[in-house]
């Protein structure tokens, strides 16, 4: 695997920026649209192009003919925030290889189409209490609503970013401080006790997501994050996957239940993934939602 290099980096318009090479299989489109985050939106008409923020700052990545170019970032900010965030640390090229041979014939063939159709996307390290909240949001919900909440939740209760135009993820004190109230009144639903008390157990230390993410311990942090209200196995492993690393975490919903249904006889099998499961859950996610879908 070639290691990311920084190309360039400069000001335009007075915004800073930052050109990238030997990215490898990274698609800006696939990774932002597959649904593992919820504040990029497309920027432009080209479709290689997003804007969002992350981490309380507002960023853009465009990825062509194989540059990447981050704007709102220099090259110290790539190398110490974007290059983990965007997991260009990681080789997914020996990924596909290890997870289209996984299962037997049947089920490789499955993979090997599932890997070829999602190439480019990556696993996003995403700041841990967003993911959890924002599955949360997630839940029985739609990406379009699911945004839209989340917009409100920032604008109401987050940091501006550096440009003062946008606004960071909520701190889970802020959102404990709001009260469940207020959290209702920006159209949550029944998800506001669930947010509320997330919150609460978060800047209150009952519940320590630094501990969650230094553990090697899978199913001890899946039932750690379960003892939040409303929170179960899917919400549990999508947080876990997206935002503590955990890439054995295997989310299941509704399209993976197609997937098992219309492609396996039985499974598959997330275990004989390893630790790349949740990556292959992606692929085959993305290939039955937006190919076959």
């Amino acid at each position: 695997m070639e290691a990311p290099y920084v190309i360039d980096e400069g000001k335009r318009d007075g915004v800073k920026y930052v050109r990238v090479g030997g990215v490898g299989n990274f698609s800006v489109f696939k990774t932002f649209d597959c649904g593992q985050c919820f504040r990029f939106d497309p920027d432009g008409d080209d479709g290689n192009t997003v804007s969002g923020v992350a981490f309380g700052k507002k960023v853009s990545f465009s990825d062509r003919d194989g540059t990447l170019t981050v704007t709102g970032a220099g090259a110290d900010d790539f190398s110490s925030t974007w290059l983990r965030y965007l997991s260009l640390d990681v080789d997914y090229d020996e990924i596909d290889r290890a997870v289209t041979c996984a299962l037997d014939d049947e089920g490789n063939a499955v993979m090997s189409r599932a890997a070829e159709v999602s190439r480019g996307i990556r696993i996003l390290r995403q700041d841990p209490w967003e993911a959890l909240c924002s599955f949360i949001v997630s839940q029985n919900n739609n990406i379009p609503r699911i945004k839209k909440i989340i917009a409100a939740m920032c604008e109401a209760y987050g940091e501006k970013t550096e440009d003062g135009l946008s606004h960071a993820f909520p701190t889970a004190r802020a959102l404990a401080d709001a009260g469940e109230e207020a959290i209702f009144a920006l159209r949550t639903g029944f998800r506001a006790k669930y947010i509320s008390d997330a919150a609460r157990r978060v800047a209150d230390g009952e519940i320590d997501l630094d501990s969650i993410f230094g553990s090697d311990d899978f199913a001890a942090c899946e039932a750690e994050l379960m003892k939040i209200r409303g929170v179960g196995p899917k919400v549990a492993d999508c947080a876990l996957l997206f935002g503590f690393g955990k890439t054995e975490a295997y989310p299941v919903d509704v399209w993976m239940k197609k997937v098992a249904a219309r492609h396996f006889k039985e499974g598959p099998d997330p275990k004989k993934f390893g630790k790349y499961a949740g990556i292959a859950q992606q692929y085959l996610f993305y290939m039955e939602r937006y190919v076959n879908g």
